[in-house]
């Protein structure tokens, strides 16, 4: 029993092993990108902050295309880091990326746009409901309303006038100039 709960025990702590094996970097925009893989060969050397096995980043070797000779070419020599410079990057994830965030202020938009729609909705019918009630407060007519025990009570002159000056605010705030 006691070999069991070791190989178990030897198991659970190897398990984490795996999350050491990673790759930290500084993108384009300064974010900190961890990865179980590379970075892409756009990223400079200075950016990459950690790889695998714990040790500090080694200086990259850049790739270069052959000549049209056909001879391989030497690592480090200076016509390789300008042809490395004016190589052009490598399509998809910037597109991708790009793609997401139009998408997303796209959607944050609409929703924006809703939210507007929908209050001015709310404004507009506050608006007709308020000049319904001045209509009927300033109409002349004898008005009675319930209290919390369930009678029934006529309006007096100042509630009347309370109701009127609430109806005029609300237009003052609702109602379009």
């Amino acid at each position: 029993m006691k070999l069991h709960r070791l190989l178990v025990l030897a198991c659970a702590c190897s398990w984490a092993l795996g999350a050491s094996a990673q790759w930290q970097w500084l993108d384009k925009d300064g974010r900190k990108v961890f990865s179980d893989r590379p970075p892409p060969a756009d990223v400079p050397a200075k950016s990459i902050l950690k790889q695998p096995g714990g040790a500090p980043p080694l200086p990259r070797a850049q790739a270069v295309p052959a000549d049209a000779a056909g001879s391989a070419p030497v690592a480090g020599a200076p016509a390789a880091s300008a042809s490395v410079a004016s190589a052009p990057r490598l399509p998809g994830t910037d597109k991708e990326l790009e793609q997401r965030k139009a998408q997303a202020e796209a959607a944050d938009a609409a929703r924006k746009k809703a939210d507007e729609d929908r209050q001015a909705k709310a404004r507009a019918d506050n608006c007709q409901r308020a000049r319904q009630q001045k209509a009927t407060m300033t109409s002349g007519q004898l008005l009675s309303t319930v209290n919390a025990k369930g009678e029934r009570s006529f309006m007096d002159e100042a509630t009347r006038n309370a109701e009127v000056s609430r109806a005029d605010a609300v237009i003052a705030s609702d109602c379009p100039r």
